[in-house]
C-alpha cells in the first residue's frame, strides 16, 4: 500500500502515534512530584514487558538466543532507550517544562545524522547542515525564552541538559536498532525483550531511590497515571507507529516525530496549565523547519518518457 491508497483510518493512526508518544512527557510531568522518576520508569517498562511477554514467548526461538549471544547490545538498548530516555527524562521533567522537553527532544533525529557521520562515515549534505543549524537555533529560542540578552548571563537548566542527553541517547538507541542481529527479531518480541532489559537495569536504581525516601505511588490517581504511561506512551504509541511504518512506509511514518512539538505544547496547555508563549511558536517553526529540512527525503524527479 502507498500513501496515495492509504485509508483515512491509516492517517488517523499516523497522527495518534505522535499523540501517544507526546503523552509520555505530559504524564511524566504530571507525576514527577508524586512518584520518584526512576521508580516511575521501572514501573513503566516492567509493566510494558509483562504485556509483551506473550510475544516474547511466542518468538522465544529468536528472542532467547538474541539475549544470550548479544547480551551487551541487549542491555545497552535497555540502558539507552528505557534508562536514559525513561528515568532520565522523568528526572529532567522535575526541572524543566514539558513544552521545552518536547522541543529539545525533537533534535534526536539530528543527532542520528551526526552519529552516522562519526561512526559510519556517512556524508552530510548542505541541506542537513542547514537543517541542524536552524533546528538548534529553535532550541536556543526556547531555552532563552526568546530573550537573546539572557545569553549573556544564561545558565543551562539541569533539566534541559538532561533532555538533551536523552535526545543523544535516543539517537544511539535508534542506530543500534539497525544492527543485523537486532533486526532479525519480530517488532513486538524485540520491543518486549528491550523493555525487559530496561526493567532489569532500572530495578536497582528504583530500589535505591525508594530506600532513600523517593516517593512511591500511593493513590489511585498515581496508579492511573502510571497505567496511562504504560498503555498510551508505551504500548499504543509503539503499535501505532509500527502500523504507520507497515502501511505508509518508514520515511512517512517518521514524520510523526515532527508533530510532537505542537501536540505536546497543546497537551501541556490543556492538562498541565502551562502557558503558550510567542517564543514557543517561534521555536516550533524553527525546530520543525530545521528537522524537516535535514531529514525529509527529497522528492524523486520524474524520468523522461
Amino acid at each position: 500500500m502507498t500513501t496515495s491508497t492509504a485509508r483515512p483510518i491509516d492517517w488517523l493512526i499516523f497522527i495518534l502515534a505522535a499523540v501517544f508518544f507526546s503523552s509520555n512527557l505530559i504524564f511524566g510531568r504530571g507525576i514527577s512530584a508524586d512518584v520518584g522518576p526512576f521508580i516511575t520508569a521501572f514501573l513503566r517498562w516492567s509493566g510494558a514487558a509483562l504485556f509483551l511477554l506473550p510475544f516474547v514467548y511466542r518468538d522465544r526461538q529468536e528472542s532467547l538466543p538474541f539475549m544470550r549471544r548479544h547480551t551487551g547490545i541487549w542491555l545497552l538498548l535497555g540502558f539507552l532507550g528505557m534508562g536514559v530516555c525513561g528515568g532520565g527524562v522523568y528526572w529532567s521533567l522535575k526541572f524543566t517544562t514539558a513544552s521545552n522537553a518536547t522541543l529539545i527532544y525533537t533534535t534526536s533525529s539530528l543527532f542520528i545524522i551526526l552519529l552516522e557521520r562519526v561512526l559510519r562515515g556517512r556524508p552530510i549534505s548542505w541541506r542537513e547542515i542547514a537543517g541542524m543549524v536552524i533546528a538548534f537555533a529553535g532550541v536556543t529560542v526556547i531555552v532563552l525564552k526568546g530573550d537573546w540578552r539572557a545569553a549573556l548571563h544564561f545558565r543551562f537548566n539541569v533539566g534541559d541538559l538532561g533532555i538533551l542527553a536523552a535526545a543523544i541517547a535516543w539517537a544511539a538507541y535508534s542506530l543500534l536498532l539497525r544492527r543485523p542481529e537486532v533486526r532479525r527479531l519480530a517488532p513486538l518480541s524485540l520491543f518486549g525483550t528491550v523493555c525487559l532489559a530496561g526493567a532489569l537495569l532500572l530495578a536497582p536504581v528504583a530500589l535505591y531511590e525508594a530506600a532513600a525516601g523517593g516517593p512511591l505511588p500511593d493513590s489511585l490517581f498515581d496508579w492511573t497515571r502510571i497505567a496511562g504511561i504504560i498503555v498510551f506512551a508505551s504500548l499504543l504509541a509503539f503499535s501505532c507507529f509500527q502500523h504507520a511504518v507497515r502501511v505508509l512506509g518508514a520515511s512517512t511514518a517518521g514524520l510523526s516525530l515532527y508533530l510532537m512539538p505542537p501536540i505536546s505544547i497543546m497537551l501541556a496547555a490543556i492538562f498541565l496549565g502551562e502557558s503558550f508563549e510567542t517564543y514557543h511558536a517561534a521555536g516550533i517553526v524553527l525546530v520543525m523547519g530545521g528537522v524537516i529540512l535535514a531529514t525529509a527525503p527529497l522528492p524523486r524527479r520524474s524520468q523522461a518518457m
